[in-house]
């Protein structure tokens, strides 16, 4: 191994005394040109990520259904002698993955956090996961996710309660847990996720990295059963840094005919400069909505001295409401959720063998959706193309939105879900993640970005939203936010790297 000096001293790896510290320590795309260039081998880049997972993983448990170990050097190998004969698959040559336990893999198995499903083996790949796969990464695994990705807290009865990075007695967030989890502990260079509810964003707040859920369409969805009702959730991108998660999303990014409603651009365009001038950028802080929200003592403090890193930047943030009841938004995602679930897992449920496996939150998604009318499904897409609008006349005035990622810190893993936050009782196991539904009804893309840690040390981050399919403008205002504060260099506990 032969890694240049300006390789060595980003702020992780300037802190390690190993190669193999030294490999894990690199962002995912200083590890991709070294790999390119030949300065590590892939087998090397292997083994030191399999030996950070063998030291951390049973720790956290967020790397699941891991492959043997000598099937993946094998296939590093085979990786090497193509770089030796020239041929280079693409930025993730050699690159070991752990693909989202939601998405379909080919040949891993692909459990949905489900008992139903513990032995399910796919004989294909998800969309966005074949173009990983297409571009040179080698899948090592799967990461944990609660069952069916049903809640912020990555818990099942298949592999277990995923801990967070920085307390491992603590909730990972969900339901990319694992994702944000392994990448946090620098288990992968990079991580795929998805994000219905929060799921790419909670997660990357409770273990301070990036996570991005890009623009309804932005990332196609698929191969599925139904092709044009599915729009709440999306597959995206999460990274220890802003430039990671903009390669990774061009990857995932692109039409696919299977998927009509995914958007027709070049994805190329969306690896335009992350750097950008941002004096006079009008930005709009949503805060609780005017109280709205409970949120944990010390999460609002956080997020609002997070402003003034904007007004550094030379942004303009002012307080400001959309002119919309939350309480009806609330109701509107109740409907559409419901709706969606009862559709996803409406057979399993009718099958008693079955439904005997399904979590009592599962059950009560069902259920509820099986009391919705036709009538109730339409006006919840009243209501729905109201809030868009309702925030497309905000975004004549601001060029972004911020609001926190979360509304509590990471809590105690063995608790399921919180039922107060900030002394309200959670009518439902997600209220206390209300925080997010706004993005996700609008299709709009939203980025946590980290903005530091409470007294105990556990991290939050707040979202940057931007207009309707703007996915790189919020790119480029995390990426500044990232120059300016650079969260992401505090490790975890016990790992090398800058304390906080």
């Amino acid at each position: 191994m032969n890694l240049p000096e300006t390789v060595m001293s980003t702020p992780e790896t300037k802190y390690s005394t190993t190669p193999q510290a030294q490999i894990v320590g690199l962002d995912a795309l200083q590890l991709s040109d070294a790999i390119r260039t030949r300065q590590v081998s892939c087998v090397e880049v292997m083994r030191a990520y399999l030996e950070q997972v063998e030291r951390y993983n049973p720790k956290v448990n967020a790397i699941v259904s891991l492959q043997p170990r000598e099937q993946l050097l094998a296939q590093a190998d085979e990786r090497d002698r193509q770089l030796a004969d020239g041929q280079w698959l693409g930025w993730m040559h050699g690159m070991p993955q752990a693909i989202k336990d939601l998405a379909a893999t080919a040949g891993i198995r692909t459990t949905m956090g489900s008992p139903i499903f513990a032995d399910q083996v796919p004989a294909h790949d998800a969309i966005s996961v074949a173009r990983v796969r297409a571009s040179g990464a080698i899948f090592i695994g799967k990461t944990n996710v609660p069952e069916f990705g049903l809640g912020s807290q990555s818990y099942n009865t298949v592999f277990g309660t995923t801990g967070n990075a920085y307390d491992p007695r603590l909730c990972a967030g969900g339901s990319s847990g694992g994702a944000a989890v392994a990448l946090a502990l620098r288990m992968l260079p990079v991580a795929d996720g998805s994000d219905m509810m929060g799921s790419l964003r909670n997660p990357a707040a409770f273990n301070n990295v990036y996570g991005l859920r890009p623009s309804q369409g932005r990332v196609p969805y698929g191969p599925a059963p139904e092709l044009f009702m599915q729009q709440l959730g999306t597959e995206g991108p999460m990274g220890r840094s802003v430039a990671d998660v903009a390669r990774l999303l061009q990857t995932q990014a692109g039409y696919d005919p299977r998927s009509p409603l995914s958007i027709n651009d070049d994805p190329a365009r969306l690896g335009g400069p992350l750097q950008r001038d941002f004096r006079g950028t009008r930005i709009g802080w949503l805060g609780d909505f005017n109280g709205y929200l409970p949120m944990e003592h010390g999460v609002m403090a956080l997020c609002e001295s997070a402003l003034a890193d904007f007004t550094d930047l030379g942004c303009v943030v002012e307080a400001c409401q959309p002119d919309y009841s939350m309480e009806r938004l609330w109701r509107t995602w109740l409907t559409h959720r419901q709706f969606l679930v009862q559709g996803n897992l409406g057979k399993l449920y009718a099958d008693p063998a079955k439904r005997a496996l399904l979590k009592p939150e599962a059950i009560w998604e069902v259920e509820s959706g099986l009391n919705l009318s036709a009538a109730d499904v339409y006006q919840a897409s009243v209501d729905r193309s109201d809030w868009y609008r309702a925030l497309a006349k905000l975004f004549e005035c601001y060029d972004y939105l911020l609001l926190p990622s979360a509304q509590m810190f990471p809590f105690d893993a063995d608790v399921h879900w919180p039922r107060f936050v900030a002394g309200r009782e959670m009518d439902t196991y997600h209220r206390w993640m209300e925080v997010v539904i706004g993005a996700t009804l609008a299709g709009l893309p939203a980025m946590n970005v980290p903005v530091g840690f409470n007294p105990a040390g556990l991290p939050m981050g707040m979202q940057i939203i931007g207009p309707a399919q703007a996915d790189l403008a919020v790119l480029q205002l995390a990426h500044a936010h990232e120059q300016l504060t650079q969260w992401v260099a505090n490790c975890p506990p016990g790992m090398l790297g800058k304390t906080r």
